[in-house]
């Protein structure tokens, strides 16, 4: 039997109404304002999401020739060319994405969060 159940979440960043407008644009649905400048994503239909301001945030590290990433959120896609021009426009960066023979590509939001496209 498990011990618990995921329940949210919830990214560190140093502008949470931001960073919830990007992931709205991104997976669908809306940023609602939440206790303590906490920022939930709803009406996405996925893995809820949500966002806390963090004093003196770090993004963190993405390094693909060491292989650490600590954690990142697998997105999937229909066209990684076109989720990867859209995700640009909305001010994601490209990390790892020079291999187009792969089925996924490695981004960061805005504050630094890495992030794959991944084909289905």
């Amino acid at each position: 039997m498990a011990i618990a159940r995921l329940g949210t979440v919830v990214l560190d960043c140093p502008d949470p109404h931001a960073l919830a407008a990007f992931y709205a644009e991104l997976l669908g649905g809306c940023a609602e304002d939440g206790p303590d400048g906490w920022v939930d994503l709803i009406g996405h239909g996925g893995t809820p999401l949500a966002f806390q301001a963090a004093r003196g945030f770090v993004p963190p590290r993405y390094s693909f020739h060491d292989g650490t990433q600590q954690f990142h959120l697998d997105l999937t896609v229909h066209d990684l060319d076109e989720a990867e021009e859209q995700v640009l426009a909305l001010g994601a960066k490209a990390l790892d994405t020079d291999n187009r023979g792969r089925s996924w590509r490695v981004y960061a939001d805005p504050a630094g969060h890495p992030f794959c496209l991944c084909a289905c």
